[in-house]
């Protein structure tokens, strides 16, 4: 099993650390390029939490808010972290 994590913004290195704890293979994806490398290998996404509108903005800048978006539609498993 190997888990993809948005390093964009939040705890994702707490999530790569407790994922290597519980001895799940992780990797942190970060641009376009890098997550359409690691999709077909992943077995779900991690959306750390951090400021919505900055993330969104990131992600529509490195054009990974579509294939995210897709991914999610499909039913790939995806865990979102929003904190109120």
């Amino acid at each position: 099993m190997k888990i993809g994590i948005l390093a964009l913004q939040g705890a994702f290195a707490e999530h790569a650390q407790m994922l290597e704890k519980l001895g799940i293979e992780s990797v942190e994806l970060r641009n376009l390029k890098n997550f359409q490398q690691h999709y077909s290998d992943l077995s779900g996404l991690i959306l750390p939490g951090g400021e919505s509108t900055a993330i969104g903005k990131l992600l529509r800048e490195l054009y990974m808010l579509e294939p995210i978006k897709q991914a999610i539609s499909s039913g790939f498993p995806v865990f979102e972290l929003v904190l109120v």
